[in-house]
């Protein structure tokens, strides 16, 4: 029965849900870009952008093969909650606000299956919806990532650049990268706040053709659903065996 139990569980995580077609991971502590490779990609650093909120803004993401648009767009000057090395602009989605929308295309026939961005001070209400065309393939809040950090303090807590280093030290910083496998592409984005526990803020948004899913591995909430049933499981199955054995 024990052996069972753990093959039980082994086929359900191995069952996985259509978002699977998404890979979500962090970089380590501190790193402010991505570590992938690419065939194709693209930064936005918003350095080139007025600051204010309400904005229409084109971008080809450094010159890249990717053009885009930005629309509803606020940008901050870099202060304990935002800017990448602690300098320049950063994009936000204000708690007060229906957020903004990032639209993309490219000339390349391979499509968009990356997007990763620097997301400083995460909370539980950041939420990124993907869609291609009119259809809604994804949805990403970064609670999923606080989840696997834990709560603070851990090494992702506070700003981790000067002028700032250490401030905000009761919310998380990190890297991280949406991996989109399967034939599956996006060329919209939604960034806004629900719940509204604050704003959203964000920099180094990448966009691209990636090569290879690097990372820590962020699991979907039904994997780590899965997890603790089987765990549970595997647990329960122990303890009968041994009760079994000393009986």
């Amino acid at each position: 029965m024990f052996k069972s139990v753990i093959l039980g569980a082994t086929a359900a995580l191995l069952a996985m849900p259509a978002s699977a077609a998404v890979v979500v991971t962090f970089e380590n502590a501190g790193l402010q870009s991505t570590s992938a490779a690419f065939d194709f990609v693209g930064v936005e650093t918003f350095e080139g952008f007025a600051t204010g909120g309400g904005q229409t803004v084109p971008t080809t993401f450094g010159g890249s093969e990717i053009s885009g648009t930005y629309t509803g767009l606020r940008v901050d000057g870099a202060n304990r909650f935002g800017s990448a090395g602690g300098v320049g602009n950063h994009a936000v989605a204000a708690r007060d606000t229906p957020g903004y929308e990032l639209t993309l295309s490219t000339l390349r026939p391979e499509g968009i299956t990356y997007f990763g961005y620097w997301l400083s001070a995460l909370d539980r209400g950041n939420v990124l919806e993907f869609y291609n065309g009119a259809t809604m393939v994804y949805t990403f809040t970064p609670a999923d990532v606080i989840t696997v950090l834990g709560n603070c303090p851990n090494a992702f807590c506070g700003n981790p650049t000067a002028p700032f280093l250490g401030q905000n030290s009761r919310e998380a910083y990190a890297f991280v990268n949406i991996f989109f496998t399967a034939g599956l592409t996006y060329d919209r984005v939604k960034f806004f706040e629900s719940p509204a526990f604050g704003n959203y803020e964000s920099d180094n948004h990448t966009v691209g053709y990636f090569q290879n899913i690097v990372g820590n591995p962020v699991p979907e909430p039904a994997t780590w659903a899965m997890l603790i049933s089987g765990f549970g499981m595997v647990g329960f199955a122990a303890r009968r065996r041994r009760a079994l054995s000393a009986a």
